[in-house]
C-alpha cells in the first residue's frame, strides 16, 4: 500500500470522549432506556429527518430541539425543548490524547484537517480549531455532512489533497466506509493509542502519542 500524507478527523467521539456514551446516559436519565435517543436519531424517521437537516443547516439549534424534544415525549421521555443540545452534549469532554495526536501528526508535516457534522451552536466550544488544524470542514457551514462523498471531497479540497492522500479517523465505522468510496483510506477510532499505530502504519511514519 502507498503511504498516505494527510489525515482528517471527526470531532466528537474522537477529538472528545464518546458521544455515544453521552447519549446513552441522557437516555438513562430520561427514561431509563440508554438506547433511546440513538434509536430515534437512527431508526425513527422524523427524529433522524431533524437531525440531517440541522447537520445541513437547513434549521437551526431552536427548531431541531422543539422537533426533537417532541420525538422523545412521545416516546415516554419528561423534556423540555430549551437547552436539549446542551444536555445531549453535557457528557463530551476533551480527549486529550487524541488531540496531542493531531499535534503530533501535523508536526512531522502531515497535513491534517477536521470534517465533522455540526450539532448545536456551541459544540466547539473550547476547541481552537484554526489554530489545531490546517483546514476545518463543518457540515453545517457547506450544507452537506457525512456520509455523503461530497463532504469528504470539499474536506480533501479544503485540505489541498487527493482523497487517495488522505486517512479518515472517524469513530463510526459507516462514516468510514463511505470515505472509502472516494478512495479515502479509514481509521475506525477507539482510543488514541490504537489510532495512533494505525496512522504509523498508513503514513509510514512515526505518530504514536
Amino acid at each position: 500500500m502507498t503511504a498516505r500524507s494527510a489525515v482528517l478527523f471527526d470531532f466528537g467521539g474522537v477529538l472528545t470522549t464518546s458521544l455515544v456514551d453521552a447519549f446513552e446516559d441522557l437516555g438513562r436519565e430520561l427514561t431509563g432506556d440508554p438506547d433511546l435517543l440513538r434509536r430515534l436519531l437512527t431508526h425513527d424517521k422524523e427524529s433522524s429527518a431533524l437531525l440531517v437537516e440541522h447537520e445541513k443547516g437547513l434549521i437551526g439549534q431552536r427548531a431541531f430541539e422543539e422537533g426533537f424534544a417532541a420525538r422523545l415525549r412521545a416516546h415516554g421521555a419528561d423534556v423540555e425543548a430549551a437547552g436539549l443540545v446542551t444536555r445531549m452534549m453535557a457528557g463530551l469532554r476533551p480527549d486529550p490524547d487524541t488531540v496531542a495526536l493531531v499535534a503530533k501528526v501535523r508536526a512531522e508535516g502531515h497535513p491534517v484537517g477536521l470534517l465533522s457534522n455540526s450539532l448545536g451552536d456551541d459544540c466547539y466550544a473550547g476547541f481552537d480549531l484554526p489554530a489545531l488544524f490546517d483546514a476545518v470542514t463543518i457540515s453545517g457551514e457547506i450544507g452537506v455532512r457525512k456520509p455523503s462523498r461530497r463532504a469528504y471531497a470539499i474536506a480533501c479540497e479544503r485540505l489541498g489533497v487527493a482523497p487517495e492522500q488522505t486517512v479518515m479517523v472517524d469513530d463510526l465505522e459507516q462514516n468510514i466506509t463511505s470515505a472509502a468510496r472516494i478512495g479515502i483510506a479509514g481509521v475506525v477510532h477507539r482510543d488514541a493509542a490504537t489510532t495512533a499505530a494505525e496512522l504509523d502504519r498508513l503514513l509510514g511514519a512515526s505518530s504514536r502519542v
